[in-house]
């Protein structure tokens, strides 16, 4: 069953998982992190999050080429491709491939929050809600 307070981030520079976990934490999400796509499996199989950011370049592998495999397996989640590498061929393929949102690093707390708030919106408790 998919969480909508959880939130996986796959990156392996551990800078930028404790700063958006930070961020998220603002925004009432628990945030867990791992820094490759095995580990995300993993991650993924044990507590479904409603919203994934996934780097790009990991060191087993491309988050473009997992982007698939996430929809294919948890359709209900949304992806959110963070990458310093922001190319119209790497946009493209993320699209193609089913993210929801494509973010170019660096990241800033406007563009997380922004992200957050076009994928998600509070219910009638005030606790946020996917948006399908």
């Amino acid at each position: 069953m998919i969480d909508n307070s959880k939130v996986l981030i796959v990156d392996d520079e551990l800078d930028i998982c404790y700063l958006l976990s930070g961020m998220l934490k603002q925004r009432n999400f628990r945030a867990a992190f791992v820094n490759s796509l095995s580990d995300a499996v993993t991650a993924l199989q044990e507590d479904t999050p409603s919203l994934l950011f996934l780097d790009n370049h990991l060191p087993d592998g491309f988050g473009l080429d997992f982007i698939p495999y996430v929809k294919k397996n948890y359709p209900e989640i949304k992806v959110v491709m963070i990458t310093a590498h922001d190319g119209a061929a790497d946009r493209k393929k993320a699209y193609n491939g089913g993210v929801d949102l494509f973010i170019a690093k660096p990241l800033n707390r406007q563009m997380i929050f922004e992200a957050i708030d076009k994928l998600h919106r509070p219910d009638s408790t005030g606790r946020l809600q996917i948006i399908l």
